[in-house]
């Protein structure tokens, strides 16, 4: 859970880019666009999930 107003619009913004991102291929190239252009972000963000070392230890 994002810590201050600032983190927690970083992460609004992110979203919205996914979102917007997915948008753009809906209209560019459909459904099958769309779904690659997903699974393009899925390989992204399961990078950052599970980076070695993780940015913040606990």
């Amino acid at each position: 859970m994002p810590s201050n107003e600032k983190e927690l619009n970083a992460n609004l913004f992110d979203q919205l880019t996914i979102i917007e991102r997915i948008e753009r291929h809906l209209e560019k190239g459909g459904v099958a666009a769309a779904k690659e252009e997903i699974e393009i972000l899925k390989k992204e963000i399961n990078r950052k999930l599970y980076q070695q070392p993780p940015l913040k230890s606990e």
